[in-house]
């Protein structure tokens, strides 16, 4: 008889430990007064009486109260009691119900999720983002997924000290969280005033830069461009690096150069650009956005290589915001390239495209060429 009621015992524990948490009424039938039993049970009535927006019946509460008393080191009534506390108003016991929560199981996700809400309604940035750090390494893709959440309380400024505390120790989530602020443009300053200073620009410049550009604010993305690449600003900008010397400053007012089935471009010594382009597809070679003032201008190069081949290369300049073209120079043509081509930038134009582009010809033919002393000068006529 003992061995059997011990059986019956090991089976009942085997059924709860396997469908407490995801089928609760099966482990209440084979162990009705088991605390996970009445845990998960009476946690998925509420779930239920939340989506059906009625309000928790007190045979529930009694069953979870009931479970807590079973198993005091269980996390969940202490966080049922908690959101209760908050619904009625008492914020205090609300904190402490998550606190001891979260004293209960230091693993429990939901008991520092709550407990950081709990001290943002509180007005306690500190500690709310500090549970949100602990949660973003604890949570799959936490960083990710928590950065928009740490990103939404930049926005107060009385939260920027906590922020820049919380940023240096953990530099991921600083990261996530200005990549997420720098989808609007309007954050630039918000992000420069918070981001940890860096020698290489941080992986949300490129983020930032395109959402300014994308806005039209070519000058505020040339500013953020200059103090993130740590690049002194030009009164009147023109070509940046000419010589292809190499800098560590990002695009888009750097060069963007190739290396892909499309060709290659890559910087040698002397000044140079040595440029492959194998003639299968079109696209661009090497480009660089530009804030040329209003004007005349004159673009000028050597050119080395074989000219016929040549042909399918051409370096063009295109309005940013409107694609109208001011410039095409075929690298065919050396002589014109040396002597150069003048083109105007008229007043609607404030930012332009620098390309240097193949296109294919028919026939696949690959273009070898050497560019070398590439020069911008202004007020230049003729061409």
């Amino acid at each position: 008889m003992t061995a059997l009621l011990v059986g019956v015992q090991v089976v009942r524990n085997a059924v709860v430990a396997q469908y407490a948490e995801t089928r609760p009424e099966l482990a209440a039938r084979a162990w009705p007064s088991h605390p996970a039993s009445e845990l998960w049970l009476g946690l998925t009535q509420i779930g239920l009486s939340a989506r059906h927006r009625a309000p928790v019946a007190p045979a529930t509460l009694d069953l979870i109260g009931d479970a807590a008393k079973k198993s005091p080191l269980a996390p969940e009534p202490f966080l049922v009691w908690g959101v209760r506390a908050q619904l009625s108003g008492n914020q205090r016991l609300a904190e402490q119900a998550f606190l001891a929560a979260e004293l209960r199981d230091g693993r429990s996700i939901p008991a520092r999720y709550f407990l950081a809400e709990q001290y943002f309604r509180a007005g306690n940035a500190a500690r709310g983002l500090r549970e949100i750090a602990i949660l973003a390494r604890m949570v799959p893709n936490g960083v990710t997924n928590l950065a928009p959440y740490v990103a939404a309380y930049a926005k107060d400024q009385r939260n920027w000290p906590h922020l820049k505390t919380l940023f240096r120790s953990d530099p991921m989530l600083e990261q996530a969280a200005l990549s997420a602020l720098a989808s609007d443009p309007r954050n630039a300053e918000l992000i420069l005033d918070l981001a940890t200073p860096s020698a290489a620009a941080p992986q949300w410049t490129d983020g930032l830069l395109q959402s300014l550009i994308g806005a039209g604010q070519y000058a505020e993305a040339y500013r953020v461009w200059t103090r993130v690449a740590h690049v002194a600003p030009a009164a009147e900008p023109q070509i940046f690096d000419p010589a292809f010397q190499g800098s560590s400053a990002p695009a888009p007012f750097n060069w963007t150069l190739t290396s892909s089935t499309l060709g290659l471009a890559e910087r040698q010594p002397g000044g140079r650009l040595h440029v492959v382009f194998y003639g299968q597809d079109d696209g661009a070679l090497a480009s660089q956005l530009l804030l040329l003032k209003p004007g005349r201008y004159r673009l000028a190069m050597r050119v080395a290589g074989d000219a016929t081949h040549a042909r399918s290369l051409a370096w063009t300049l295109t309005c940013a915001n409107s694609r109208t073209q001011l410039l095409s120079l075929s690298l065919g043509d050396p002589g014109r390239a040396a002597a150069g081509v003048a083109f105007d930038v008229p007043a609607d134009c404030p930012a332009q495209n620098l390309q240097l582009a193949g296109t294919a010809p028919e026939l696949p033919q690959q273009a070898d060429v050497t560019i070398a002393g590439l020069s911008l000068a202004r007020g230049q006529s003729g061409g």
